[in-house]
């Protein structure tokens, strides 16, 4: 995966997963979200799922605005 690309997933997974009540689900919805974006954008649908996944995860941990356990 290409660095603009990556550069592109991320927020997009923080848009996608900022929304949900705890961290399993923000980390499902940025997995899902990352593997069709990498897969529509070329990239390896894998390492989206994974990146995104991530990124769901750990939004709460990074203090992502609207990010949060409920």
């Amino acid at each position: 995966m290409t660095l603009k690309i990556t550069l592109l997933l991320i927020p997009a997974v923080f848009a996608l997963s900022g929304c949900l009540q705890s961290n399993a689900q923000r980390a499902a919805a940025g997995a899902v979200g990352g593997a069709v974006i990498a897969d529509v954008t070329g990239g390896s649908a894998l390492t989206g799922a994974v990146v995104g996944g991530a990124a769901g995860y750990f939004c709460n941990d990074l203090n992502v605005p609207g990010c949060q356990n409920k």
